[in-house]
């Protein structure tokens, strides 16, 4: 009975001392929780980008607006040449401003735990209806996407100026007046005495063309290349047919006053395009073939649209339009031979890799980076930062031995980079190294400079040393063994007198 006692005793401390300790567990989590709760809650980020006062912008046709973005480091050290700048997607569609530049971007400094406002001007263009439309800002820093963040703006379209079209059975039959002509409510036209008018009406309403897009062919337009450009137009009137249209295009003149020329030329040689006429409400294209000049910078360039048509009394109209073409320059560089030192490292040991950069293009290469891998090297990586067009850059590393090669082996160099709009583009340069086994630690059996004294001839002593001891061990066994001779000599004459001694 004592024993059943015990062993129920001893299963109720062990519940005790267990439930002791998952409630000291608990409550040392609960300290930590309060005491650290970051630790346990999502981490920030390390920057956060948000429109001012959290506002959705407002934008009018052809209207200038300065939108203002708030972009905080959370961090608690500086961060130097961040970029920021809005995302312009590939079509009209997705951008609803006048694109007077091909990048928007700016350069700012994020101190610690501060935020930094800036400010973004934009127009609306004409032809973009009321609606929303949706921009993406991001924010890079150290060669990589700190922040990225879609925002709402709201468009209104274009009011028009022209007289509301008046439908058919709203109007009033002409009514002749003594002087000849007739009026119809206040607009007076003028015709032959008792004839009716055969002059164009003035107080009806103008039709409009205009452009409500542009495609290019290719879709980047780089310089040097030739390239067609389509350009949509629209009828605005829905009651006027327009004919007899002529359109002009003229490119802006680039380059110094020896070499300015225009920017785009057409291959044809001819910069004019004849449109036989647009219906009410009806949209048509026109199509011009150019070729761009091979020393133009990487920019939007604007192109002035001029258009002359007659509406359907015969009354001429003129209208123009600005037309902004965007012109891609490849970047084009160059790398000089690698210096490497040592060309041959043991595992464990290091060589340097040294090279130069040359930006012989037209365009500023942004964020450049390099990489060195290999299979017998450990990954180094290497930050160069941005390069202007016509400068070089240095490009220095420090190899790492990681195995042994059967010989010289393959190592990649992958250069990248980004151009004004954060695409991201590589190359790659090889060069070879050699990777032999690590040699074995002999300091140890070889006593260094300073153990035995700056210049002291270690080897040749030891040598010597050796010799020496061997010529002294040589002498004295020699001369044992001539001791042990000399013994047994005397030993056997003082036998021989014994013996004599004891004859009769």
């Amino acid at each position: 009975m004592k024993k059943v006692v015990g062993k129920r005793r001893g299963e109720i401390l062990i519940k005790c001392a267990l439930a002791a300790a998952v409630g000291l567990l608990l409550i040392m989590l609960v300290q930590s929780f309060l005491e650290n709760p970051a630790e346990v809650n999502a981490a920030e980020p390390e920057i956060t980008l948000y429109s001012k006062d959290n506002k959705v912008p407002v934008y009018q046709a052809g209207k200038e607006e300065t939108w203002i973005l708030e972009v905080t480091n959370h961090t608690e050290q500086d961060i130097l040449g961040a970029r920021i700048f809005p995302e312009m997607g590939n079509s009209s569609e997705e951008w609803p401003f006048v694109t007077d530049y091909q990048d928007y971007g700016q350069t700012i400094d994020l101190p610690a735990g501060q935020t930094v406002e800036t400010a973004f001007s934009f127009t609306q263009r004409e032809d973009v209806k009321t609606g929303r439309y949706t921009i993406a800002f991001s924010v890079n820093a150290e060669g990589e996407t700190m922040a990225h963040q879609k925002f709402y703006v709201n468009t209104t379209a274009k009011e028009e100026s022209r007289p509301a079209d008046v439908p058919a059975e709203q109007r009033t039959a002409p009514t002749y007046t003594d002087a000849g002509g007739f009026s119809n409510g206040d607009a007076i036209y003028s015709g032959g005495a008792g004839s009716g008018g055969a002059g164009a009406e003035s107080g009806s309403s103008i039709p409009r063309v205009i452009v409500t897009g542009f495609d290019t062919n290719p879709a980047e337009v780089r310089a040097g290349e030739d390239f067609t450009l389509t350009i949509h137009l629209k009828n605005t009137s829905s009651r006027t047919r327009v004919s007899n249209m002529l359109f002009d295009l003229q490119a802006p003149s680039e380059g110094t006053e020896e070499t300015q020329a225009p920017a785009f030329l057409p291959v044809s040689g001819s910069s004019s395009v004849f449109l036989d006429g647009i219906g009410a409400g009806q949209t048509a294209d026109i199509s011009l073939q150019l070729n761009t000049r091979a020393d133009l910078l990487q920019k939007p360039y604007s192109m002035n649209l001029t258009m002359k048509y007659e509406d359907g009394n015969a009354q001429q109209i003129e209208a123009e339009s600005l037309i902004s073409v965007p012109v891609r320059q490849d970047a084009r560089f160059e790398f000089s031979e690698f210096e490497l030192s040592p060309e041959s490292i043991a595992v464990g040991d290091e060589a340097n890799v040294m090279t130069n950069l040359y930006n012989l293009g037209r365009t500023r290469l942004y964020n450049v980076k390099a990489v060195f891998e290999g299979p017998a090297v450990e990954t180094e990586e290497v930050f160069v930062g941005n390069v202007e067009s016509g400068a070089s850059a240095a490009i220095d590393a420090m190899l790492e031995g990681k195995r042994a090669t059967k010989g010289p082996e393959k190592v990649t160099m992958k250069l990248m980079y980004e151009d004004e709009s954060g695409n991201v583009s590589e190359t790659t340069k090889e060069l070879k190294l050699e990777v032999t086994e690590a040699e074995e630690d002999l300091a140890a059996a070889v006593p260094t400079e300073e153990e035995t004294g700056a210049g002291f001839p270690v080897i040749p002593v030891l040598i010597a040393a050796v010799i020496l001891a061997g010529v002294v061990t040589g002498i004295l066994l020699i001369r044992r063994k001539k001791s042990h001779t000399m013994d047994a000599e005397e030993a056997l004459l003082d036998e021989l007198e014994r013996s004599s001694e004891d004859e009769p």
